[in-house]
């Protein structure tokens, strides 16, 4: 019985670390492929603005209401939790977010979509155990949630796309499929 106690604990040790260092980066190389990192920065002043996120692409899907359900809290993006830094204090649709790193969750419906700035950094977007339907994302540690309407493109947008717009002000931008929100930053 020790001798097959041994054997499994070794057993399960090998396949762990087989796991962690080849199956886990090779499946997260492929995830990549299909939905590419993007940075983007912007200035305003003297505060910087980073973003981080994953792009999936549409590939003929029904994106609002189909793959991204309405009502549901999503990593707006793939892969990995998106992020948001500031570094200087700053107003988002006429609430104060302090300074610092945030994660970057909505929730999208037809007409508007919440979004919400957490302060936990959360390792990958959704969890395991729900099947990637559901996201890790704790309330609790919510520093600043706006709602902001809805706009229809024009056009359709084939990979997600978060960018700032200065046009009119300071906006993040979010837009995919036919449809962008602007939240506006002061």
């Amino acid at each position: 019985m020790k001798k097959f106690l041994k054997w499994f604990v070794i057993i399960a040790g090998v396949l762990l670390l087989l796991f962690k260092f080849i199956a886990q980066p090779y499946l997260k190389e492929q995830t990549k492929k299909h939905s590419p990192e993007q940075t983007i920065t912007h200035t305003m002043g003297d505060t910087e603005l980073e973003v981080y996120y994953n792009r999936p692409y549409k590939k003929g899907r029904e994106i609002f209401g189909g793959l991204v359900p309405y009502g549901k809290v999503w990593r707006t993006g793939a892969n990995e939790a998106s992020t948001f830094e500031t570094t200087k204090d700053i107003t988002v649709a006429g609430k104060p977010l302090p300074a610092g790193k945030y994660t970057l969750w909505t929730i999208p419906n037809q007409d508007s979509w919440e979004v919400i700035f957490n302060k936990k950094m959360y390792g990958w977007g959704v969890t395991l155990i729900s099947g990637g339907k559901e996201t890790p994302r704790e309330p609790g540690e919510d520093a600043l949630q706006v709602t902001v309407p809805t706009q229809k493109l024009g056009s359709t947008m084939e990979q997600f796309t978060i960018s700032f717009d200065q046009s009119k002000g300071h906006f993040l931008t979010l837009a995919w499929d036919d449809t962008k929100v602007s939240v506006p930053i002061e």
